[in-house]
């Protein structure tokens, strides 16, 4: 079985959107294997406003996340897994009727699905979870359980897949992963508390979770003459260099124990957290070690700017410069679209991609209808030059389009992302 999860979760209910951002974005630093994000509220005017959230979150956070939802129809479950959710609660006790459920089960599939069971309430037996399991829920989210052995012969029979929603007042962490069937627990346990410490434990219990881990021990590492080893520090996301510090022993050590960059300072010859004074904290995502064992290159989630200057890379000052054409996809795509919405922000006179803006959406969709047929008219043609022309011409107006829409490639390749599973 795969690596148990630990999985904060966040009532919407009630809450403002900007609190339930923060919240998340938060865990989302701090060692979070995933989110569970829920508003249950009948009222359509309150559902909406929770999708609205959840898109916010979802440019947020790196980290998957479900969302649970009051759906009573098809297009309901369509909203909540459009915010890039990997999957969908339903709640037993406010199904949609059979028809639409049956509509919802057919389009998304058991992947997509999770019902959602309150055992105080409502008791299920291992066959009755397994008749979810065949009407076409992938997984189980049982809440307000008791450990005892019936909870137990129900979870160790069903063929369903179990997830655990918990306040861990009366139960323990351990106990419930400890339970070959449950895959997860969900908890709002940890929302002032140390997730990687708690992870810590489990995996010192036998637990199979993810944590940091050296896989190359500190002394095999080729140090400098004062017992330092230089770190270059880069954006995870962009490969962009931020920064050059310097670790030893312990703030290598308290760095994978934390998940936060921690250097030592050669001028006050102590450890310091970078971001700790400034909350310009650096959350590791990749440590990586070079060929002679004597550099570290970290990937990180920067928090605002790197360097004591304010810059967000300390690496600003140009010494020469050589012109070149840069054809990297990813940066030419992204340096396009900063421009086109730079031009929504700040018009400017003459400009044809503002004149798109001015005429507005229906202008922008007849252009990219345009272009599309004019693809599809250059492919027929065997000379490629033609058709290299017209993508470009596409890809452009597509990015006016999602400049328009409020979407930027970060949007894009994250939907990506969710369609290689």
């Amino acid at each position: 079985m795969s690596q148990k999860k630990l999985v904060p979760f966040i009532n919407a209910e009630n809450e403002m959107a900007a609190s339930v951002i923060r919240l998340a974005e938060r865990y989302s630093y701090e060692g979070a294997d995933g989110l569970y994000l829920y508003n249950f509220t009948g009222d359509e005017s309150s559902r909406d406003e929770f999708l609205v959230a959840v898109r916010e979150v979802e440019k947020a956070i790196d980290i998957p996340f479900i969302v649970g939802i009051y759906a009573n129809r098809f297009e309901d479950v369509k909203k909540a897994l459009y915010t890039g959710a990997e999957k969908v609660v339903l709640r037993k006790a406010i199904l949609p009727e059979e028809a639409e459920l049956s509509e919802i089960i057919r389009r998304f599939g058991r992947d997509k699905l999770i019902i959602e069971i309150d055992m105080k309430a409502d008791f299920q037996s291992a066959e009755k979870l397994d008749a979810f399991y065949d009407q076409g829920f992938g997984s189980a989210m049982l809440k307000h359980i008791d450990t005892t052995k019936s909870f137990s012969d129900v979870i160790s029979t069903s063929k369903i897949q179990i997830l655990v929603r918990d306040g861990l007042v009366r139960n323990d962490l351990s106990e419930l992963l400890s339970y070959e069937n449950v895959s997860m627990v969900l908890t709002n346990y940890f929302e002032e508390k140390d997730i990687y410490k708690a992870k810590r434990s489990l995996k010192k219990q036998g637990i199979d979770v993810d944590v940091f881990e050296s896989l190359i021990d500190f002394s095999d590492f080729k140090l400098m003459e004062n017992g330092l080893i230089p770190v270059v520090v880069q954006d995870y996301r962009t490969n962009e260099v931020l920064m050059v510090a310097y670790m030893n022993e312990a703030s290598y050590e308290q760095t994978i124990a934390t998940g936060k960059m921690t250097y030592y300072s050669r001028s006050r010859e102590e450890l310091w957290v970078k971001g700790e004074t400034s909350g310009h904290y650096q959350y590791v995502k990749r440590l990586m070690l070079d060929c002679d064992n004597d550099t570290i290159l970290a990937k990180v989630r920067q928090i605002g700017a790197a360097c004591h200057t304010g810059n967000r890379s300390c690496f600003f000052k140009e010494l020469a410069k050589k012109e070149y054409v840069d054809t990297n996809p990813l940066t030419v795509l992204m340096e396009d679209y900063q421009i086109i919405a730079d031009r929504k922000k700040n018009p400017k006179e003459g400009s044809y991609t503002n004149y798109l803006f001015e005429k507005g959406i229906d202008k922008i969709l007849k252009k990219c209808g345009e272009e599309a047929s004019e693809i599809i008219i250059a492919a027929k043609n065997p000379d490629a030059e033609e058709l290299k022309y017209e993508i470009a011409d596409f890809l452009y107006h597509m990015m006016v389009l999602m400049a328009e829409c409020d979407l930027d490639w970060n949007d894009i390749t994250k939907e990506l992302i969710n369609r290689r599973k």
